[in-house]
């Protein structure tokens, strides 16, 4: 059913950027101007036998167009789609733009993905072609292959055909360069520039938290709009410089760390892997670095861990510098300026350990900017005491992605932000966000129904997330299908209750369930490290995971550390049991999306067993007000 504009109507507020939207444009603009503008000698940089090394923009052009004509040696024709199957390097960003530019719409996958989910994506899709990194994901493709029909060329960017690729990219580039010459190249830059602004760029599948995921249609337009109003809210310069290494087929890497990058002409580093982030932070020492709140809460846990294992003086230490930051901050976000024993304090802190942790991250970075999921206001406040300002902005695929985005001179810790220019935010009755704008999907491929309903008759997109303005700026509550409505009829947002508990140390991850319930109960991966280091100190026998979570004194121990962080929610919000899983939530088994979004249902309904014993063995009432009973969970099954 469409949505009512009757929603929108009602709206208690709408916000606007403070500019007009740009003229409408597209990503081979982007891409020309900015190869013609710059030409610099390290546009791209990637590591390579232990050492980074350099692409130019002369060397990016030239290969980009060789791309483009090897693919139209091979009889692909435009409008054709092109899925990429990659790990960020500089061969993700050459196919994608020269997908661009011979009007290839491509489809972008994570590497992440099993094998068995790459049928329905490829098959709904209708790609001809697949362009995979590395034997791996060649034997993914090779696997599923003839599941899919109309695939036509599988292309490596290894150096041989192993694991059924037909052609490597080096060969690909070689039968465009036996077609490239002048004149050649003349009708390659007259034929890109003359796509439309409304033609389809890519088909972006979301990671499909619900049912089968839908492919998400974003014109040359939707995203060049999105580039052209970030840069004009947030100080970028050509000499900065980003370290790569959220996945390119999320759109907020692609649109931040790939195209906007790109199109202000600064150098662009691949991180080799998540594990070797921190490494990497070192070597390229980014000034610019756009990331997900995983990787920042990751950051802070690490430099309270080290400061703990170095003993009781720096740990002291480290605890004092982290409580005046924090009335150093709260100066500042009242726009106050601190007292002179508090400004002195703050220095000495800022000297003996916030030092330390802009050292690790490189020491030249002049901002953060975080998406994908809501960033807890304790770890940007951390962050700003530390001299890492985090601008937190929101978005979706859907939206291209950015709606909302702090900026060095506008920034409110606990919201994501003002409107970018071009684009207004409206909160409908019931607290849903709406946006109206340029970077709005063309649609969902093949799927008019959901696209309607997703977008109403003005214009108006449904974010499906709950939130409020707060003098313009946009505060997230929780996600709309993601709240939880008790069997007393309470409403419970869980996302800010579980952001609290994985502040814990001894705490993984952690997951809210209670929907039509009688009361909510907390499920909790533990940080088995921490865990195991303790019952070890505590001469708690086990053997393994699973005796040591079903240990009584354990659980215990885990449910005060849950509920002493919880402190200050109503009776009703308290997690009335905190069970403990033995295994991770993984992407493998359908608990994670690809950018590591809990699916809640698929947790509710892998655990449902588990749950239900849960419910069914305790004596809790509704009304129940107390602290949970200290007494040890079920053993997972």
């Amino acid at each position: 059913m469409a949505h009512s504009i009757n929603n929108v109507a009602a709206t208690m507020t709408i916000a606007r950027g403070r500019g007009p939207r740009a003229a409408p444009g597209t990503l081979t603009q982007l891409f020309f101007s900015a190869v013609e503008r710059f030409d610099k000698p390290d546009a791209l940089r990637y590591k390579d036998g232990g050492t980074y090394r350099s692409i130019g923009h002369a060397e990016v052009l030239q290969r980009v167009r060789r791309i483009a004509l090897g693919l139209g040696a091979l009889g692909v024709t435009r409008g054709s789609r092109v899925a990429i199957l990659s790990e960020n390097r500089p061969e993700w960003a050459l196919v994608d733009y020269a997908c661009l530019a011979a009007g290839l719409p491509d489809v972008p996958i994570y590497p992440s993905l099993p094998a068995e989910q790459l049928p329905y994506i490829l098959g709904d899709a209708g790609t001809a072609v697949v362009f995979v990194s590395t034997a791996a994901q060649a034997a993914k493709v090779a696997a599923i292959r003839r599941d899919v029909a109309g695939l036509q060329w599988v292309i490596g960017f290894g150096a041989t055909r192993d694991g059924g690729v037909d052609l490597t990219l080096a060969e690909l580039e070689a039968r465009g360069a036996a077609l490239d010459d002048a004149a050649a190249a003349a009708r390659f830059r007259a034929d890109a520039l003359s796509i439309a602004p409304d033609a389809v760029a890519t088909i972006i599948y979301t990671s499909g938290t619900t049912g089968e995921p839908k492919g998400v249609m974003l014109s040359h337009d939707n995203i060049a709009s999105n580039v052209a109003a970030i840069t004009a809210i947030l100080p970028l310069r050509e000499d900065d410089r980003c370290l790569s290494f959220l996945p390119l087929s999320h759109i907020f890497e692609r649109m931040a760390g790939h195209y906007l990058m790109f199109a202000l002409g600064a150098t662009i580093c691949y991180a080799e892997s998540i594990e070797a982030l921190m490494d990497n932070f070192a070597e390229v020492r980014p000034t610019i670095v756009f990331s997900v709140p995983r990787i920042y809460e990751k950051v802070l846990t690490g430099a309270t861990e080290t400061a703990r294992a170095s003993g009781g003086l720096r740990f002291a230490l480290f605890r004092w510098a982290r409580a005046v930051g924090a009335r150093w901050t709260s100066a500042r976000e009242r726009g106050q300026t601190p007292g002179p024993w508090l400004a002195a304090q703050y220095a000495l802190a800022s000297r003996l350990v916030f030092a330390r942790i802009r050292a690790r991250m490189g020491g030249r970075i002049r901002y953060f900017v975080s998406g994908g999921a809501p960033l807890s206001p304790d770890v940007a406040r951390f962050f700003f005491a530390a001299g890492l300002l985090i601008l937190e902005g929101y978005g979706l695929t859907e939206t291209s992605p950015v709606i909302t985005v702090n900026t060095p001179e506008r920034f409110r810790i606990g919201t994501v932000g003002t409107p970018i220019d071009g684009v207004e935010v409206a909160i409908a009755e019931d607290g849903e966000i709406l946006a109206r704008g340029p970077g709005i999907m063309l649609g969902y491929y093949k799927h008019p129904e959901a696209t309607r309903e997703a977008i109403d008759a003005d214009g108006w997109f449904h974010t499906g997330d709950i939130g409020e303005l707060r003098d313009g700026y946009l505060a997230i509550t929780d996600r709309k299908k993601d709240l939880i409505v008790t069997a007393g009829g309470k409403n419970i947002a869980p996302q800010p209750i579980e952001n609290r508990v994985r502040q814990n140390r001894y705490v993984a991850q952690a997951v809210m369930i209670g929907d039509r319930r009688r009361y909510p109960v907390m499920l909790v991966v533990p940080n088995f490290a921490q865990l195991e280091a303790w019952a070890t100190f505590k001469q708690i026998p086990f053997t393994d995971r699973a005796s040591l979570i079903a240990a009584p004194p354990v659980a215990e121990k885990m449910e005060r550390e849950v509920i002493d962080g919880l402190v200050g929610l109503a009776n009703f919000e308290m997690p009335k049991r905190v069970v403990l899983l033995e295994h991770d939530f993984t992407v493998e088994t359908g608990e994670l999306t690809p950018t590591l979004k809990v699916k809640r249902r698929a947790v509710d309904a892998r655990h449902k067993a588990l749950i239900d014993e849960v419910y069914a063995g305790t004596d809790y009432t509704a009304e129940y007000a107390g602290v949970p009973k200290t007494k040890a969970p079920p053993t997972p099954a």
